[in-house]
């Protein structure tokens, strides 16, 4: 049928709702008629019919069918493809290339989706990721703008679905780093602080919110101190919530250095060299291949203002080296 769109469900899309994605997608479209559309078959997810309330994975296909000029997108699907210089970035950052998956490292400051004055974008450079492919690379999961670190990419729908359905059951086992300003005490252990977000686009802020919030847990370990200013901590976040290291971090009183949006000043240290950026880094990321189903594990080196941070202090990052967690936890 002329004028079919197939458009695929962003990692920031994650576990919305079918109809609520038309909503932000379409918001000229009567939920009246995305009803009927629905019941007739007209539009469908990987293939399938479809229900208003399904919930949506990173890298399912949702079919559009023509909408008519009252209806159009509120954006663009398809960012237009990087130049040669945005292609030789992006494929500067790669650390693993399969058939199925791309690793890279992505560095901080670099936001994995568009939005209100972010116009460069990792989404809107991965054609630069085909390498021949003729499916363009899918995002999966995201980080924070100003997070650094391994991200893993699918080169087909397949790929995208296992991936998204790993992460979905939190199968996948992620450990950052993070210099914090203060020492936990104790130096080890789990934090448990549900969390709910609010904010528009671009203004996203969580928070603790025990009666309200969704489950949020974190484990943390402490691999090195600077007396008690600050401390090189290794995090396992066993849940997938906005900001949720960044706020359990600074509910313990121990914020990430240089985080400021949650903080304060007290994210802050004057008198040192010290970037001013968020030190945190996504460095080891372990998941099954879509494929095999064997276990990979993915490693991305210290970003340059960690590292300058250790250089500071006297951390080694060989000592991180050693897993810091039972894997049977």
């Amino acid at each position: 049928m002329s004028g079919v769109e197939t458009r695929a469900v962003a990692a920031g899309d994650a576990d919305m709702r079918l109809d609520r994605w038309f909503r932000q997608n379409y918001p000229d479209l009567s939920f009246g008629r995305l009803q009927k559309l629905l019941r007739t078959g007209q539009v469908r997810v990987d293939g399938k019919r479809a229900k208003p309330g399904q919930r949506l994975e990173p890298g399912q296909e949702i079919r559009v069918p023509p909408l008519g000029a009252g209806a159009s997108p509120a954006r663009a699907d398809r960012p237009s493809a990087p130049d040669a210089a945005d292609a030789a970035f992006v494929q500067s950052l790669v650390l693993y290339r399969d058939d199925d998956v791309i690793a890279i490292d992505k560095p901080a400051g670099l936001a994995v989706q568009g939005g209100t004055r972010t116009e460069r974008h990792l989404d809107g450079l991965l054609d630069g990721l085909r390498f021949g492919a003729e499916e363009r690379p899918r995002l999966v999961h995201r980080l924070d703008k100003d997070t650094s670190g391994v991200m893993v990419l699918a080169r087909t729908r397949a790929a995208a679905a296992a991936l998204g359905r790993a992460f979905k059951a939190r199968s996948a086992r992620k450990l950052y780093w993070a210099v914090t300003v203060g020492v936990p005490a104790p130096e080890q252990g789990a934090i448990k602080l549900a969390l709910s977000k609010g904010g528009g686009a671009g203004r996203e802020r969580a928070f603790v919110d025990p009666k309200h919030g969704k489950r949020a847990e974190s484990l943390f370990k402490v691999l090195e101190k600077a007396g008690d200013e600050v401390a090189w901590v290794v995090l396992w976040p066993r849940t997938g919530r906005t900001h949720q290291l960044r706020v359990h971090m600074a509910q313990l009183g121990c914020p990430i250095l240089g985080d400021g949006k949650y903080g304060g000043k007290t994210a802050h240290i004057e008198g040192r060299d010290l970037d001013r950026q968020l030190h945190l880094h996504a460095r080891e990321l372990v998941l099954a291949h879509p494929r095999t189903g064997k276990d990979f594990r993915f490693v991305a080196p210290p970003s340059p203002h960690l590292l300058r941070a250790f250089e500071l202090y006297g951390f080694d990052p060989a000592d991180g080296l050693v897993d810091p967690f039972p894997h049977d936890l």
